[in-house]
């Protein structure tokens, strides 16, 4: 086991695919010379060159449709959207293209890209630079979609989706690339698409969370304990496919639920985790499920007002007593 930042086990998992499989590059703005907004790709461009780690002008739409092109043609391009704000740029070749071409060519086509992009608030970047649009991506058939908490799991992840036959949406929090945790050594430690994990054992009260938000689900958990109540906490890791026997199992055991997400509360992530809940683990449950995400408005750029509207573990320990009441 080595410790890592999530930026830095980004940045393994980058390059040992890359040297592991010719075929993958990486392209998007700032990511060769400058490394990457967020330094993901520091050092990339000078071991591989630029034929394998190109910067780009600024034309989301463009880029995403060159993605497509070049998975369709045998190779395995790594696009990274710089925020995830500029990912409605992009829906035109994820909705038209890359969604339904393995279905339109009968499986003869594979579609082997992955869309990095940063989402979250939290550092004042302000309503253009904060959203989190899980549910826009999740939408969307033939994608998979996931959004690692740990460095750990960022690594695991982001090589089985180089690896995958089919289009990941790969979502990072701004707020993540700084946090240290221990990844396994090896080239081949996958962690699995589609796979959820038990980070805090519980037998009281459900949460279900994914990127920063297990982050406060954790911590909602410890404010939980001090009142004697034993909160177990799903990290998702893939919001698409969703591991409903995961979901299952944990809700069989506490019979209540609180589902978290940091984007808008209508039509959101969290919305369809509920109604998903409702519908396949209805007889277990003592409590309609809980709600928490943003409220329906934009994020404010004022640091007091953002941290206002955002989820926290205040909110989900609040949301966790009112459903056990």
């Amino acid at each position: 086991m080595t410790l890592m930042r999530y930026a830095e086990a980004l940045n393994a998992a980058l390059r040992e695919e890359m040297q592991r499989d010719p075929s993958v590059f990486l392209f998007g703005e700032d990511v060769g010379r400058y490394g990457g907004v967020f330094k993901v790709s520091k050092g990339l461009r000078d071991e591989f060159g630029d034929a394998r780690v190109r910067d780009t002008p600024i034309s989301e739409q463009a880029l995403t449709a060159m993605a497509v092109t070049a998975a369709m043609s045998g190779t395995k391009p790594v696009l990274e959207i710089m925020y995830a704000d500029f990912l409605p740029l992009s829906l035109d070749a994820l909705i038209n293209q890359a969604s339904v071409f393995s279905y339109l060519w009968e499986g003869q086509v594979d579609m082997p890209f992955v869309l990095r992009t940063q989402g979250g608030g939290g550092v004042g970047t302000g309503a253009q630079h904060a959203k989190s649009l899980d549910a826009m991506v999740c939408h969307i058939p033939g994608l998979k979609v996931v959004a690692p908490a740990t460095p750990a799991d960022a690594k695991g992840l982001l090589k089985s989706a180089i690896r995958d036959r089919q289009p990941v949406i790969f979502l990072e929090h701004k707020l993540l690339y700084n946090t240290r945790g221990e990844v396994p050594d090896g080239d081949d430690v996958l962690v699995p698409i589609g796979k959820a994990k038990v980070v805090v054992e519980g037998k009281h009260v459900s949460i279900f969370a994914s990127s920063k938000m297990v982050i406060e689900a954790e911590n909602a958990a410890k404010l939980l304990a001090e009142d004697g109540i034993e909160a177990e906490v799903i990290d998702l890791r893939t919001l698409r496919p969703l591991d409903l026997d995961a979901i299952r199992q944990s809700i069989a055991k506490t019979n209540h639920a609180v589902v978290v997400n940091e984007g808008w509360t209508f039509c959101g992530y969290a919305s369809e985790l509920s109604a998903t809940i409702m519908e396949y683990c209805f007889d277990d449950l003592d409590a309609p499920v809980a709600r928490v995400a943003m409220p329906d408005m934009a994020i404010p750029y004022s640091e007091p007002l953002e941290m206002a509207v955002l989820p926290n573990a205040v909110k989900i320990a609040a949301a966790a007593r009112k459903a056990l009441a």
